[in-house]
């Protein structure tokens, strides 16, 4: 929200939030129960002439910018090599907790999380499921087609259960600036409503 406040473009969205994650960092209890359920933090953060993935771990961050095709996030680190703007630290961080040699590639999402990168797309989970259907429909998807996706109860993208989605937008923003922009969110705690 703060990004959307203080900023004009995605980039300057980008850069408001990790100032205030490396200032303050994040946390806060994910769930209204006593149970403790805390977990970092992703974000796609688009405006009409740009997008970017940012995830996080700790005050800890990497992003990407979005250079074409379809890009999603869900309950998982994915970005990997591909990282045009990091935290100062995020290297050497890894280096001393001995998670990256400091040899090989540098792999955001292998590093820092317990991912198997060469099977993020392959392997059944919210994650790969998204991607799936966005590719199914990459180059033609429209604002029906992406609410279909964030409705999908199969794939796990509509979650149920313990833990429940309870929203999704979906934006519209066209890059003619004299055409508006805009955004459609769930009035209700169930997408499929």
């Amino acid at each position: 929200r703060l990004g959307l406040e203080r900023a004009d473009t995605a980039e300057k969205a980008l850069t408001v939030i990790v100032d205030l994650l490396e200032k303050y960092g994040q946390g806060g209890n994910c769930m209204e129960s006593h149970m403790v359920f805390t977990y970092h933090n992703s974000f796609l953060i688009a405006d009409r002439k740009e997008a970017w993935v940012l995830e996080t771990s700790g005050k800890y961050w990497a992003a990407e910018k979005v250079e074409g095709g379809v890009r999603n996030i869900s309950n998982q680190l994915s970005i990997t090599t591909k990282i045009d703007r990091e935290h100062p630290e995020l290297k050497e961080y890894a280096k001393s907790k001995g998670w990256w040699d400091g040899e090989k590639e540098f792999d955001f999402a292998a590093t820092y999380s317990y991912v198997n990168t060469a099977r993020m797309t392959t392997s059944r989970g919210r994650y790969c499921e998204g991607y799936k259907l966005l590719n199914k429909h990459k180059g033609s998807i429209t604002s029906e087609i992406m609410m279909e996706i964030l409705r999908d109860k199969e794939s796990g993208i509509n979650m149920e259960g313990g833990f429940m989605t309870t929203g999704s937008m979906v934006s519209v923003l066209p890059q003619q600036p004299n055409l508006p922009c805009i955004h459609f969110f769930t009035g209700t705690p169930d997408p499929v409503r």
